[in-house]
């Protein structure tokens, strides 16, 4: 088995192992970064791509994003939709902040090819199997590299950013599925299609059938949404079916259709792990939480995470200060529970359930005019959804 050495092994080549890496980086922390998938596939994979005001900001100031900025799009605000009306939530008024659409598959494209050209060692189509030896001040990634041969990764420290299906929980919790966890009765039908953007900024659209959530990729790429059953089959309706379903859920707009290239059924999952550290692994980034994603907060949660590990890591490698890591769980938890209620609120509130009565139906019409027609209640969304105060940032 070949063995390499290294202070921080970072499981998962996405937005937390990445930024984590690159400030580690600037930091004068050696990593390794491993990731099962290959490159392309990494810088291919088209994802949403919402990050708050904060997240950009670190991406810009960092050096990890030189395009965030040029290439994103500011959107200072959302629409809701309901009763045949639409509604501007104003960020820019509400809280003076605001949000940009840049697609997570080029932010990890900037990321890469930073790291790349800092030397990184960065290793694509290497599996970990395990982490072992969690509570030494040595502990081990257990991988295969790219041509099936075993490989060890002897650290000072092990990060678990390796998505949903973490090999690293089950060190840090226990077991692989550990965790707080709720599935939603519903599903999201998304599809990608050739087309101009429909409307300037994102509608999310309560209707009678469903929601329904019509947001952007690029000028010329839409991606689009409309609540589902979760075992729907996404080839089951022909374009124009999903088209006509599509604009039934957005009355008052006429959207722009455009040949749909991609379909697919993205359920509904909340999770927080049990622990998010163990001696001397940590979990961050969907290895640590999931999101349903209505609330937007996916990336960001990741980025928030990695704020407060890597002040606690620079602590521990470079101060052999350990006060910071022990704080780490109950620190990156206030802002995880936080998101998650956020998402579960905007998942509820928007999403017609398969059960729900005329009274649920009409509550939930109350609820929606509450936070439009109270300054309050449209403050509330504009700052859960443009983010919170991030870690070492004003």
């Amino acid at each position: 088995m070949s063995t390499i050495r290294t202070r921080v092994a970072i499981i998962g080549a996405g937005p937390a192992g990445l930024l984590l890496s690159h400030l580690l980086g600037i930091a004068g922390i050696e990593s390794v970064v491993i990731d099962q998938r290959s490159r392309e596939e990494i810088e291919t994979t088209i994802r949403a791509g919402i990050l708050e005001q904060g997240t950009v900001e670190v991406l810009d100031s960092s050096g990890a994003s030189s395009r965030v900025r040029t290439v994103g799009n500011r959107h200072d605000g959302i629409e809701l939709r309901f009763a045949g009306a639409g509604h501007r939530i104003d960020f820019a008024d509400l809280v003076g902040r605001g949000v940009w659409l840049y697609p997570q598959h080029e932010a990890l494209k900037d990321l890469i090819a930073v790291r790349l050209a800092k030397g990184q060692d960065l290793r694509f189509g290497v599996t970990a199997v395990r982490v072992e030896d969690a509570a030494s001040d040595r502990p081990r990634v257990i991988a295969t590299d790219a041509d099936g041969a075993p490989l060890e990764i002897e650290a000072e420290f092990v990060v678990g950013a390796d998505g949903s299906r973490s090999v690293a929980r089950e060190a840090v919790t226990g077991s692989s599925t550990g965790g707080y966890f709720r599935e939603y009765p519903f599903a999201w039908f998304g599809i990608l299609c050739e087309a101009p953007p429909s409307a300037e900024e994102l509608i999310y659209s309560n209707s009678p059938g469903g929601f329904a959530l019509i947001s952007q990729r690029s000028a010329t790429v839409q991606r689009m949404y409309f609540q589902c059953d979760p075992n729907a089959d996404p080839n089951a309706l022909s374009e124009e079916q999903l088209w006509e379903e599509l604009q039934k859920r957005v009355p008052g707009t006429t959207l722009k259709e455009g040949p749909i290239f991609q379909r697919d059924v993205l359920r509904f999952r909340s999770f927080v792990a049990h622990e998010l550290l163990n001696g001397r692994v940590a979990l961050i980034g969907d290895a640590a939480h999931t999101v349903p994603p209505t609330g937007a907060k996916g990336m960001n949660l990741a980025v928030a995470d990695v704020l407060v590990l890597e002040r606690a890591l620079r602590a521990l490698l470079l101060d052999n200060d350990d006060r910071l890591i022990e704080a780490f769980p109950e620190k990156a938890l206030h802002r995880i529970w936080k998101a998650q209620h956020f998402s579960w609120w905007m998942t509820n509130m928007l999403h017609v359930a398969p059960d729900a009565s005329d009274f649920d139906r009409l509550r939930q019409l109350g609820e929606l005019r509450s936070v439009v027609e109270s300054e309050a209640g449209r403050r509330f969304l504009a700052e859960a959804y443009t983010g919170w105060p991030l870690e070492g940032l004003a």
